[in-house]
């Protein structure tokens, strides 16, 4: 469906060659004009050098200026178009470098007032300057590995014959249950909220629900969207908006095969990240190995271990003395962070899928296991954000479905459309939910979420 397309040359399109395509493209003695910011400049006395960034490429140009001259209007900040020759580097930080004929201020940049500098600013920092972050080098680098993921994750799904579908972001449900939501209200109306709608309606928390109608038409879909969540959590592992992809399968009857299609997911996109940003990936873990180690494991052949929740809490409680944990594992309760982190960083020392959990602490659309006591669900714990992802096998029976809703206690009819889906040509069928942020904290080592996402959203803050 995709073979089709193909990559316009940037100047047919009459816009200015990124810095990365002119490395790329241009051989030594070429003629090139580059546009973006200053990241630093330095004044000598018979020469001058300037280190332009546009966000294309982890390390900036370095462009030589032989008369001192032409940078008495550079300030680190302002905006440049430049025309020069490109030259080889005698430099090992760069290979090629620019000899400047001209240079054009765009825009002017107050030094004085500049907040960022060459020297190395924390992330805690960055968050303060939100409008100005995407210049620094980490968060210019994290945005890099978010579009290269994404498009991984497009890759994937699209060779193996899944259809994107864009689920709403205004729902009448809530997915999981737990009543986390916020709420739509309008405003400059004289209306109340319920009038608009003639219900109650919120951000979606998931589009699974949506998802599962198309999963019966197409058989399989996924969507990669935000979602929404009133958490007060001020922990860096949770966000109020973030960005969720989910996919559903028709005709999947067992949780052997989902496991393998989230596994080769994960995989898949992780190598594309290898083969296509490796300089960022290596930016994070230049100065960690066990990072470096984790993200070549996720991409090797080698299967992820799998065990199941019952094994999960033998095996921490075996430890549970030595490893001192806040909450002691009992079974029939939910993992916390602290199992999670010790089963994935410690004893497997890697991803780790956990399956069939008690049906007593999954949502209502899980199938159940002929045990009776679990589901047939699983989540993948890896080291640095724990759960990476989770899904499971849903229930497909009309009668047990209804059951399951009417035992929730969800509004009576709310859902009528979701159990009739039971009615039609039902099918076994299976899905998953993974947190993109997660993905990318994972690959990147980064210990908050909200350094990953460009406009964290959170318990108190919702600045831009």
């Amino acid at each position: 469906m995709l073979s089709g397309l193909r990559r316009l040359s940037t100047a047919r399109l009459g816009l200015v060659p990124t810095l990365r395509r002119v490395m790329q493209d241009n051989a030594a003695g070429t003629s090139v004009t580059i546009a973006g910011w200053v990241r630093s400049v330095r004044v000598q006395k018979r020469i001058a050098f300037a280190e332009i960034s546009d966000g294309s490429t982890l390390k900036g140009v370095q462009v030589i200026m032989e008369d001192p001259l032409m940078a008495k209007d550079l300030t680190t900040g302002c905006s440049v178009e430049i025309a020069g020759t490109l030259s080889d580097s005698p430099g090992r930080e760069q290979s090629k470098e620019i000899q400047a004929s001209s240079i054009r201020v765009v825009g002017k940049a107050d030094a004085e007032s500049y907040p960022l500098q060459k020297k190395r600013h924390t992330l805690e920092f960055l968050r303060e300057i939100g409008h100005l972050r995407p210049r620094s080098q980490t968060i210019g680098a994290v945005t890099r590995l978010r579009d290269c993921a994404e498009i991984g994750l497009h890759k994937f799904f699209h060779d193996n014959d899944f259809v994107r579908i864009h689920t709403p972001a205004l729902t009448s449900n809530d997915c999981e249950g737990g009543g986390e939501t916020f709420g739509v209200v309008t405003q400059g109306t004289d209306h109340p909220e319920s009038d608009f709608f003639g219900k109650r309606v919120s951000l979606t928390v998931s589009g699974q629900l949506h998802l599962e109608v198309f999963a019966g038409a197409f058989k399989r879909v996924y969507t990669l969207n935000p979602a929404f969540r009133a958490e007060p959590s001020q922990t860096g592992r949770h966000l109020s908006e973030f960005w969720m992809l989910e996919a559903e399968c028709a005709f999947v009857d067992s949780l052997s095969t989902l496991v393998g299609v989230e596994e080769e997911m994960v995989r898949s996109t992780t190598q594309f990240l290898l083969d296509n940003a490796s300089a960022e990936l290596d930016l994070f873990a230049r100065d960690n190995e066990c990072l470096a180690r984790l993200v070549r494991r996720l991409a090797d052949q080698q299967p992820f271990a799998r065990i199941t929740y019952t094994e999960a809490i033998d095996i921490l409680q075996r430890v549970d003395t030595k490893a001192n944990f806040a909450f002691k594992p009992r079974w029939g309760q939910g993992l916390q962070s602290e199992h999670e982190r010790y089963l994935a960083a410690t004893h497997f020392e890697g991803p780790v899928f956990v399956t069939d959990y008690p049906a007593s602490i999954k949502p209502f659309y899980m199938l159940p296991n002929a045990d009776g006591r679990t589901v047939a669900c699983m989540d993948l714990l890896v080291p640095g954000p724990c759960e990476l992802l989770g899904g499971s096998l849903r229930e497909h029976d009309y009668s047990r479905l209804k059951g399951a809703i009417e035992a929730q206690g969800f509004e009576e009819g709310s859902l009528d459309w979701y159990l009739n889906l039971r009615k039609y040509g039902t099918t076994p069928h299976a899905g998953f939910g993974m947190g993109f942020e997660r993905f990318i904290q994972m690959v990147t080592g980064l210990d908050s979420v909200r350094d990953i996402i460009p406009f964290p959203r959170h318990a108190g803050r919702c600045q831009y």
